[in-house]
């Protein structure tokens, strides 16, 4: 009987060791594979839950999930701008998250409907070139840039990336269409080139002496920080739309089918293991708590008190009038 007490019991743990490790979740991802895959693989390990992981940009995975609808395999969309997580929010694809998954996350980039976790921060800036230019050259904010009319044809931007969209919306908002429209026509007019979505191509530009300064994230200058480079972070005057902070984050997906597991890999998002990774590794700002950060980047709370206060909903109610405007000037 003892015997055959302990064969039942070994059965139904491995039975459940099965049922874990079949367990999967499909995750929609705008963040790029090398964001992302060390943190999936993390999780697998950790939970046994597979994660069957499909990349593309925001606007891509946004326009999938509206023609695949009820059909969509996506649990969970991982976004790469404020701007592609409202929209879908404001269609009402997300399950409004409780607060076992919320209550430890900064309140400054967690959307008060709760519809999606931010995940990290990051914040807009300026790169300069170390050896051409000195900080006290720099404009206190972003919105004097255009009057910089020594820099013409030495400014870099990166008009079609999320986060630069983002950040014009944050203007509009901030500021209104016509004065970001002004902007947008007094940047054009000091030539500056424009790098597509990518900021490393831009940095490096920087590098070659191809341009003296580029808007960006702050942490692409980070990592070109590593290898040397001539490169400095410039930051405006404090509450200057130049200094927005940007979050990701991942919401879930109504649709989706696997929901208990698709939550534990929001839960593992925010966890410390994956928050350190993304400072430690991608020199992203930590939306939890009580993680130590390199000592080249600015602490968190100095760095959060520059960027403007707006509304996490106010981006994606203006990226539509952003895109608008770049295209009317010629620019998208």
């Amino acid at each position: 009987m003892r015997n055959a007490l302990t064969a039942t019991i070994a059965l139904l743990l491995t039975g459940t060791t099965l049922a874990q490790s079949a367990a999967s979740i499909t995750l929609y991802s705008g963040r790029g594979k090398t964001f992302v895959e060390p943190i999936v693989q993390q999780f697998e390990k950790q939970t046994g839950i597979k994660v069957n992981v499909r990349y593309g940009n925001d606007a891509q995975l946004v326009a999938a999930l509206r023609e695949e609808g009820s059909r969509s395999p996506a649990d969970v969309f991982w976004g790469n701008s404020v701007g592609a997580l409202g929209e879908l929010a404001s269609e009402g694809k997300f399950v409004k998250l409780g607060t076992s998954l919320t209550r430890n996350v900064s309140p400054d980039y967690l959307p008060a409907d709760r519809a999606w976790l931010p995940t990290t921060v990051r914040f807009r800036t300026l790169a300069y070139n170390t050896d051409k230019i000195k900080p006290e050259q720099l404009p206190a904010s972003v919105l004097d840039l255009p009057k910089m009319t020594a820099l013409k044809g030495r400014i870099g931007w990166t008009v079609s990336y999320p986060s630069f969209q983002d950040f014009l919306a944050g203007m509009i908002a901030q500021h209104g269409e016509a004065t970001t429209k002004q902007w947008l026509e007094g940047m054009k007019a000091l030539q500056p080139k424009d790098y597509k979505t990518s900021n490393v191509g831009m940095l490096e530009a920087m590098r070659s002496g191809e341009i003296d300064v580029g808007l960006t994230n702050h942490y692409y200058i980070q990592r070109v920080n590593r290898l040397n480079y001539p490169i400095d972070t410039y930051f405006f005057k404090n509450g200057d739309i130049g200094n927005l902070g940007n979050a990701t984050g991942a919401g879930l997906l109504k649709t989706g089918k696997n929901t208990a597991a698709a939550t534990r890999f929001l839960s593992y998002l925010v966890s410390k293991d994956a928050q350190t990774f993304f400072l430690s590794v991608n020199f992203e700002y930590p939306v939890i708590g009580n993680i130590l950060q390199p000592t080249t980047m600015r602490p968190f709370e100095e760095v959060s008190k520059r960027g403007p206060k707006i509304d996490p909903a106010a981006l994606p109610k203006n990226i539509e009038k952003a895109q608008k405007l770049l295209r009317d000037a010629g620019l998208l």
